[in-house]
């Protein structure tokens, strides 16, 4: 049987190429937080695991052994060989581990090399070597890097801008929400552990890439929805020097029409179809309001909730935007717009260029000799 060693050349390479993992682990720990590239086929079952850690405990790791084996019979043994192979006949450059690389993935192996005649590499310290190495790197990466961030106010087209630079962390991509009270993706936001490690891996890969260029990100709070940026990134980024987007209110609005509204609503109906892609998007709307009511006051929330109420109506009727339209504008001047005003007073030492989408574009080319 291969092994791989958990040398840091040989995790670095697990990463930077991309390389397919078999995550054998139970769904629930895989559920917890895994990496981007691995998919999970695991040894044993979330109820398996949890009697065989019993015994484990109670009886040692050879009972252990033995219940695991009489817990899955010869059927569903076999079919978790068959999906094993698949993966690698699939993805014959593929790794496997478990939480630790030790039992559960040495004994993946063996079924494979006994039952399918296939040899593959197991990662030693499995999960927790590679967990370990991301974070030393995030912390490593973090410190040695070149980072600008990117500021504006909302709807201004940062993200836009951000995926042009080439040399960039879209720290809300990866968090599947773009950082707002109205911001919820339509899928789930992976777990924390998901999310900082693919945070780790951007920032290795355009570090290996390019060491000396500078790195865009965009100008966050903490955290993004319900997750939090990795301690040491944010803190790198509240000194980070800063590139403010300056866009006129009226293409900000058209912005966030397309990113809240017609972008989602498109995607709901491709889901759940019109009906119930129109409900779903106006709860949506409307509990994001209500999410901002004690900072909106009482009376002013009353006023964009009958607005929200009355825009959406007219535009799932006949398209007409206006409504909804004048609702964003109201947010954005009233609401938004004084918030980042006086957050980003706070930060004019830091400010090197400020400009339009175009203006910042060049100045970042000319700068990174990209």
């Amino acid at each position: 049987m291969v092994d791989c060693a958990p040398k840091e050349t040989d995790l670095k390479r697990v990463f930077l190429e991309n390389i397919p993992l078999l995550d054998v682990r139970a769904p629930i720990e895989f559920n917890a937080g895994a990496f981007p590239k691995s998919t999970n086929i695991p040894l044993l079952t979330d109820e398996e695991r949890h009697l065989v850690g019993i015994r484990y405990k109670s009886q040692g790791q050879d009972a252990a052994i033995a219940l695991g084996y009489a817990l899955v019979d010869e059927q569903q043994k076999q079919q978790r060989i068959a999906q094993w192979a698949e993966f690698f006949e699939t993805h014959p450059n593929g790794m496997l581990y478990c939480f630790r690389g030790g039992l559960r993935s040495r004994l993946t192996q063996r079924m494979l090399m006994d039952d399918a005649g296939i040899t593959v590499p197991r990662i030693v310290g499995g999960y927790k070597a590679l967990r370990r190495f991301l974070l030393d790197r995030l912390e490593a990466d973090t410190a040695q890097a070149k980072l600008i961030v990117l500021g504006g106010r909302t709807g201004t087209g940062k993200t836009v801008l951000l995926n042009q630079c080439q040399r960039f962390v879209d720290l809300e991509g990866i968090a599947h929400h773009k950082g707002s009270a109205f911001g919820q993706e339509l899928e789930a936001q992976p777990p924390q552990i998901s999310i900082d490690n693919e945070i780790a891996i951007a920032l290795m890969r355009n570090q290996v890439a390019c060491p000396d260029t500078p790195i865009m990100l965009e100008d966050e709070g903490s955290k993004i929805g319900a997750r939090r940026v990795p301690l040491p990134l944010w803190e790198a980024m509240q000194t980070a020097p800063l590139v403010v987007l300056h866009t006129p209110v009226e293409k900000r609005i058209e912005q966030v029409f397309e990113d809240y509204i017609t972008s989602r609503f498109q995607k709901l109906i491709r889901i759940y179809g019109r009906e119930q892609a129109e409900e779903t998007l106006k709860t949506s709307i409307l509990q994001s309001l209500d999410a901002i009511k004690k900072r909106l006051g009482h009376t002013r929330h009353k006023e964009l909730f009958a607005l929200a109420l009355a825009g959406l109506s007219h535009y799932f009727e006949s398209g007409n935007k206006h409504g909804i339209e004048s609702l964003i504008e109201q947010l954005l001047v009233g609401y938004y717009d004084p918030m980042y005003d006086y957050q980003i007073n706070k930060k004019k030492h830091r400010i090197v260029f400020q400009g339009t989408e175009t203006e910042i574009r060049d100045w970042w080319f000319s700068r990174c000799d990209l």
